[in-house]
């Protein structure tokens, strides 16, 4: 556990510089707004194009992986569908928060398996976020309203990481190689994704008390951190997933609820203030719990 708290160590590093610097004046909401944009809308995409356009892993060879992914995910839907009942909140502040207890930071997926397992790592996770990134958006869109399935499935459809897993996925299987030139491109661009994107992460948190009840944070921190990556690992002995497998399944249900989450949350009208609150939460709950699931399953 010490040593993959070591190795976690600069991934969380990164994300308190962004919120230290956050709180300085020159850097204001318009610079971080910016900032997200351009590592959402072109650095990320250009990542995931490139891991999956380079690698050597097809879907047939990860079926196992993208099986256990779906069904952690949609035993994360059904979990946190149980706080509707449980916790008896408002329709509004439950539809905003229903998506935090399986969306997934896919920066801090993404920068933690670069340190672990390198290029295979980085390819395998990409695929397993490829597929998973869909259903997530899906999922999250139509709680939040239920009465604009057309609108859902536009939205989905123009989300950029699912365009460049879907354009990465494409080029691989054409078996071509990416020309030099572009090559270097994406790489220069892959190489600045992951630091800038945990960095942005950083500045994104805030805690806003009174926004959720105590029970709410409790439980959804509990879905995402804890019961969450106990099914990914019990999933992947199930299905006899290979150590990468077992690694990258544990690492993407471990990680916390994605920033996109409190955007996606203001974009349709819902309650923002307490998905900030489970996204900061989470993500420093994630210091501890993050490399204890790491240990397990290595």
């Amino acid at each position: 556990m010490i040593d993959s708290a070591l190795l976690l160590l600069p991934v969380f590093l990164l994300i308190a510089l962004g919120a230290g610097l956050a709180r300085l004046r020159g850097f204001d909401a318009p610079f971080w707004r910016g900032l997200e944009r351009i590592v959402y809308f072109l650095l990320f995409p250009a990542l995931l194009f490139h891991a999956l356009a380079t690698s050597v892993l097809a879907l047939g060879d990860a079926s196992r992986l993208i099986v256990v992914g779906i069904l952690f995910t949609g035993a994360g839907m059904l979990l946190s569908g149980l706080a509707r009942p449980l916790l008896r909140l408002p329709r509004t502040t439950f539809a905003a928060c229903f998506q935090c207890g399986f969306r997934f930071n896919t920066y801090v997926a993404l920068a933690v398996v670069s340190r672990l397992s390198g290029a295979k790592g980085v390819a395998a996770t990409s695929l397993l976020v490829g597929v998973l990134v869909p259903i997530v958006n899906v999922a999250a869109v139509a709680m939040l309203a239920e009465s604009r399935g057309r609108g859902m499935w536009l939205a989905v459809a123009r989300n950029p990481l699912v365009i460049a897993c879907a354009a990465g996925l494409a080029w691989n299987a054409t078996g071509a190689a990416v020309p030099a030139i572009p090559a270097t491109v994406l790489e220069l661009l892959s190489a600045a994704a992951l630091p800038l994107g945990l960095i942005a992460a950083g500045a994104g948190l805030a805690f806003v008390r009174g926004t959720l009840p105590l029970r709410g944070v409790i439980w959804w921190n509990a879905v995402k951190l804890g019961a969450l990556p106990a099914i990914a690992l019990a999933l992947a002995a199930l299905f006899a997933a290979s150590p990468l497998e077992r690694q990258v399944a544990v690492l993407v249900a471990a990680v916390p609820t994605a920033p996109s989450a409190y955007v996606l949350a203001m974009r349709m009208g819902g309650a923002g203030a307490p998905v900030a609150l489970l996204i900061s939460s989470g993500t420093l709950l994630a210091i501890v719990t993050l490399p204890l699931w790491l240990a397990f399953s290595g």
